[in-house]
């Protein structure tokens, strides 16, 4: 007999705020279970426009962010969600009104919001199925572009060699509110200082960009993209206008813009850690916080 668990995770990220809920589903004969998206909402509210050049978040997108929670908790209660868990990332976190609206948004929806530090959202995201992925034998390089944050993972020998957190994501990058010399300084000493002595790292991409740049590779799934494919992509982007991404790739408005640096973040770890591939399988923080959730690891 197979046991049903609807869960939910929400991922309020700095370029947009997700809802996934996922039935999770155990076998009577080994107890395995099975991890099924039943439904994913994305609505493209930029918190990180707001915090990364004022400082905070308007009140403008904090009325948005509660309808988006009064309507994710409309859609957890039809769904039947037993269980949820909100995370907010570098927008809400870095905010001088962060905890404010996050209280706020309890008061008027119910809905909880966890503000989390780059460490714990890494772990959160390393408890989906990337873990099946790390072979023993090999050593990767794991990066999640985000919108306000870079978390780059090390792993070798099966094990996590380090981990580190930078401030610098495609909705800092867009917005050009100052020089990120110094920071793309640092993430390039630190990726050279932790990959040279290990032997053909491979990348492992996670973040919604290089899920649409593999996307439009056409590669099948669990196939790498290679460095000169990711090169070729940045130029290609970086040449068509923001209107030409919209109408011939078919990207959302909120997606033509933030691709470009998002593929630049990933080419320079790429040619910083001599990775020649980069694997991209759909992982993201709403996964983990399903997981972690079933798991009771948050």
């Amino acid at each position: 007999m197979l046991k049903i668990e609807k869960l939910a995770g929400i991922d309020i990220g700095s370029n947009a705020i997700r809802l996934l809920v996922s039935n999770v589903i155990t076998y009577e004969k080994g107890g395995n279970q099975s991890f099924k998206k039943s439904a994913l909402v994305r609505v493209p509210i930029r918190l990180g426009a707001d915090t990364f050049l004022k400082g905070f978040i308007s009140d403008e997108n904090k009325e948005r962010m509660i309808k988006a929670m009064k309507a994710f908790k409309l859609l957890m209660d039809v769904h039947g969600v037993e269980n949820y868990y909100a995370c907010a990332t570098s927008a809400m976190r870095e905010a001088k009104n962060g905890l404010d609206v996050a209280n706020e948004i309890f008061e008027k929806t119910s809905v909880k919001i966890n503000i989390i530090e780059g460490k714990k959202e890494a772990a959160i995201i390393f408890s989906t199925d990337l873990s099946e992925l790390i072979e023993n034998d090999k050593s990767y390089l794991y990066v999640d572009v985000g919108g306000g944050s870079t978390e780059i993972t090390i792993f070798s020998n099966g094990k996590i060699i380090n981990s580190k957190s930078f401030k610098i994501g495609t909705v800092r990058l867009l917005n050009k509110q100052k020089s990120f010399k110094d920071i793309w300084e640092h993430m390039e000493v630190w990726i050279k200082a932790n990959t040279q002595k290990l032997n053909k790292p491979i990348l492992i991409g996670s973040g919604g960009n290089i899920n649409k740049i593999f996307k439009l590779s056409g590669k099948p799934i669990g196939k790498p993209l290679s460095l000169i494919y990711m090169k070729a992509q940045y130029h290609f982007l970086k040449k068509m206008s923001y209107d030409e991404r919209i109408s011939e790739l078919d990207l959302n408005p909120d997606r033509a813009d933030v691709i470009i640096p998002a593929t630049k973040i990933y080419l320079s770890a790429m040619k910083w850690s001599n990775a020649k591939k980069i694997y991209v399988p759909k992982i993201g923080l709403a996964d983990g916080i399903v997981k972690s959730l079933y798991f009771k690891k948050i």
